[in-house]
């Protein structure tokens, strides 16, 4: 039964065009895609958990500390049975009637119920640090990943000219840089899969899975059809802007506003020329217009062309927010947070002023601007 389930899914009709067969692909000797290379990926993203954690304690902390970026006190909530079970099985932002309710339940005042559960939720969002440590590890890879990217592709001829993408498809040779840049993205994005139930939880928590899931079909899918020029293209496409995007995080998170601003303009103008403008009429008609011109289309022609849209929608959908964050920022308007980098648990009142207004040991003026980052402030996207 498997080996009929295999044969099907690896049926030449599905993944290659018409008179075409997976032996043609590898005709000749020529060093081509294989499936099984994608199996390494699964280990190399735990040890990219591995690298992140050291990363984060060794590096990421420490920068911290030199940006002066500080834990604010948060007071806990005093232990109440009553009020967690509500909290965890029922709401964390329970109405005016639950008050009452619990209020009868716990023998606590109507107030005393708001407090704890203000304070329940803030111990449940996630420290300016985390976040500063998540940013500063995208930042660093993805910095990485578009300088190993253009080395791969800047000196190739389908860099130049987006024809030569598909001179001689199938047949194509794989070359060892192609072959790492792809383990190595396959692998980055498949540990923020792994990651995700752990990091951040941002208001576009479900597009950005969307977006790691999509990211990481298209990336398997080009690979299993020989789509590895088109697939290096696309990649460092997109590494382009996210460097400048984690890095207006950081600089937010270190209150450094003037920096941050300009930061983000820059990567506002990188995401849309990239995102919106070469992704779409380059890559995507490349991948679209170009292939019909040697063969008809093919399930695999769909599928990929199909996961390709799904991601510009994704492009769409974040673009309004950043140019529209972009523009507050050129005509000097400020607009409340409203998009991906605030965590979900973050829809609270500034909680205890009193407590926080107080001065304190080690008390520090820096932390996230608040001037209405929608995709900088975390009090994303964020993200992937």
């Amino acid at each position: 039964m498997f080996q009929t389930l295999y044969n099907y899914f690896w049926w030449d009709r599905l993944w290659l065009p018409s008179n075409l067969t997976w032996a043609d692909v590898n005709s000749n000797g020529r060093v081509s895609p294989q499936p099984a290379d994608l199996y390494i990926t699964i280990p190399l993203a735990f040890i990219f958990l591995v690298v992140r954690h050291f990363f984060e304690m060794y590096v990421a902390i420490p920068l911290a500390g030199l940006l002066n970026i500080k834990e604010k006190v948060r007071l806990k909530a005093t232990p109440n049975p009553v009020l967690e079970k509500f909290y965890i099985a029922s709401c964390k932002s329970p109405k005016q009637a639950d008050i009452e309710a619990l209020s009868k339940k716990s023998g606590c005042t109507p107030r005393q119920v708001e407090r704890w559960f203000r304070r329940r939720r803030n111990q449940d969002r996630p420290s300016l640090l985390k976040k500063f440590r998540e940013c500063s590890w995208r930042f660093t890879f993805y910095l990485i990943a578009f300088i190993a990217g253009m080395a791969v592709i800047a000196d190739k001829p389908w860099f130049y000219d987006l024809r030569e993408v598909w001179s001689g498809y199938p047949v194509q040779d794989l070359l060892p840089s192609q072959y790492w840049y792809y383990m190595f993205e396959l692998s980055f994005y498949l540990s923020l899969l792994f990651s995700v139930a752990s990091d951040v939880k941002r208001k576009d928590f479900k597009e950005q899975v969307i977006h790691h899931v999509t990211t990481i079909v298209l990336i398997s899918f080009s690979w299993f059809t020989n789509y590895i020029r088109a697939g290096t293209l696309i990649m460092a496409l997109h590494d382009s802007s996210d460097s400048f995007l984690e890095s207006a995080k950081m600089f937010n998170y270190a209150g450094w506003k003037n920096t941050c601003n300009n930061i983000f303009i820059v990567f506002a103008i990188v995401f849309i020329i990239t995102r919106l403008i070469i992704l779409p009429f380059w890559i995507l008609h490349c991948t679209v217009v170009y292939p019909l011109d040697l063969y008809p289309p093919f399930f695999g022609y769909y599928f990929f062309n199909t996961m390709m849209v799904i991601l510009q929608c994704l492009q769409v959908f974040w673009a309004y927010f950043i140019i529209r964050m972009a523009w507050k920022f050129i005509t000097g308007k400020v607009l409340e947070d409203e998009r991906s980098d605030r965590d979900e648990t973050d829809n609270t009142e500034e909680e205890e002023k009193n407590v926080a207004a107080a001065p304190r040991l080690g008390a520090t003026k820096n932390g996230p601007l608040t001037n209405g980052h929608p995709v900088l402030n975390n009090n994303h996207r964020k993200a992937e």
